[in-house]
């Protein structure tokens, strides 16, 4: 590996790891710099893994030691989301994924315009959540996004945590990497018993990964969810215009 593309793959790991923290979308940055490192949109998908792993667990950590982790309501939902999630990175090893991102590129400015315009629905927490069995579903669907491309899973899982959850923005996002925590692992050995993985290329970007996700997750329970709601307009336009045009 050249030094060049060392300090790229940190770099981009770096803003990928804070931008999922408390939004999404990082992945739209860290699949390019892969694909243009590696040659190989697969190999890229998988890669990318290692690095999410390793930034979900520093996120995850963070916001246990802040109080920020609800447990009663995040753990019902472990065994829908790993479910699609496992079924989504088996269909990913084989399929492509472009007309799948397109979909998403426009329910991610659906995102954008409902914490724009209707912002109480997402900083404050409520008590209304969905129910059985469509939270099964919710979750079920949200995994298996994640598993196929992970890019923008994020957004879907703070909607879903938020508005059907009834968690706030910090909480929600401390429900949210514990969930892609979770997964992950489920997706990296699909992935590498595909051969769809590069552990060296991965290890160094989820240096920067690291890095960026722990000062996300200080920024978050510091600056609160107000701040977030900022982070997640950009990022969902960002992302969206990157689905859709690039």
């Amino acid at each position: 590996m050249e030094p060049l593309t060392a300090v790229l793959l940190i770099a981009a790991g770096f803003v990928a790891g804070f931008v999922n923290t408390v939004a999404g979308g990082g992945s739209v940055i860290t699949i390019p710099v892969l694909f243009e490192a590696l040659g190989d949109a697969g190999l890229a998908n998988g890669t990318n893994r290692i690095a999410i792993l390793m930034a979900q667990f520093a996120a995850t950590t963070g916001f246990r030691r802040a109080g920020k982790l609800d447990w009663k309501k995040v753990l019902p939902l472990v065994p829908a989301t790993v479910a699609g999630a496992v079924g989504g990175a088996w269909i990913a090893t084989s399929l492509d994924s472009d007309s799948m991102k397109r979909v998403f590129a426009f329910v991610l400015v659906l995102v954008a315009l409902s914490v724009l315009v209707k912002p109480s629905r997402w900083l404050g927490g409520h008590e209304r959540s969905i129910k059985e069995p469509l939270r099964s579903v919710v979750f079920f669907g949200v995994g298996f996004y994640g598993g196929f491309v992970q890019a923008g899973v994020g957004f879907l899982l703070l909607a879903a945590l938020v508005i059907g959850g009834g968690l706030d923005l910090v909480r929600g996002n401390a429900a949210k990497v514990f969930l892609i925590l979770i997964y992950t692992p489920v997706a990296l050995l699909l992935f590498a018993s595909a051969a769809q993985v590069n552990w060296s290329y991965g290890l160094v970007m989820g240096i920067g990964n690291v890095a960026g996700a722990i000062l996300a997750t200080r920024l978050a329970v510091k600056k609160g969810a107000e701040w977030i709601r900022w982070v997640i307009i950009v990022m969902a336009v960002v992302a969206a215009t990157r689905m859709l045009f690039f």
